[in-house]
């Protein structure tokens, strides 16, 4: 999956020279909480996100009214409170490599640009929406983690298996065990019962949880 198929496309931006009471009130008007921060040039130069905003927002115990406060947010520019160039991915880019870039930088978003021109945005939010999908969780079924040899054709040895019971796997993930002999398959399959799928697991690896979900 790459980031255009997961990325908000065209994503509503603000100008550098915006007030944060401005940034804050597109925000607030369309539920979200990160703005691409554009020169008068319309090229990108920062991002500006709520934190930011409350950062730069005089804290509950200030002695300014709210008639001052709101003054001195107007007078504020966004250009002064923005994450300023920030990393960037393209849309051709694999998602696991925008979630790596954001995990290991602690971002909750990546511009998404092509060109000089910025064509969306990936957010953590988006991520966890394709974690749902890519583990089918809004579908019923029987979820089996198993921790399974690492040799070659022990996967294709389990899915064969439940294909000759008829039964339909919906997602499948892998991901490192405690040694490198092994990894830990999680798997959500449709059209076969519990007791199958189990004895089958267990035929393949040791079953360290399975369930109906």
């Amino acid at each position: 999956m790459l980031v255009r198929d997961v990325m908000t496309k065209n994503p509503i931006t603000i100008d550098s020279k915006a007030s944060i009471l401005e940034a804050k009130n597109i925000m607030t008007k369309n539920n979200i909480n990160k703005l691409p921060v554009l020169d008068k040039g319309g090229a990108l130069i920062g991002i500006i996100t709520t934190n930011d905003l409350q950062r730069s927002t005089p804290s509950d115990a200030t002695t300014l009214d709210v008639y001052e406060m709101g003054y001195l947010l107007s007078k504020l520019s966004v250009e002064k409170c923005m994450t300023k160039n920030p990393k960037t991915v393209q849309p051709g880019e694999t998602v696991e490599e925008a979630a790596r870039i954001m995990a290991d930088n602690d971002f909750g978003c990546l511009p998404v640009m092509e060109d000089k021109l910025i064509v969306g945005i990936i957010t953590d939010s988006d991520l966890f929406k394709m974690f749902i999908e890519m583990f089918g969780t809004r579908e019923s079924g029987i979820r089996v983690t198993i921790n399974m040899s690492d040799e070659c054709g022990s996967l294709s040895a389990f899915t064969e298996r439940v294909a000759q019971k008829k039964g339909k796997i919906i997602s499948l993930v892998t991901s490192p065990a405690s040694d490198t002999e092994h990894r830990i398959v999680t798997v959500k399959a449709v059209d076969i019962s519990m007791a199958d799928i189990e004895e089958i697991a267990r035929e393949c690896g040791c079953v360290e949880d399975i369930r109906k979900i």
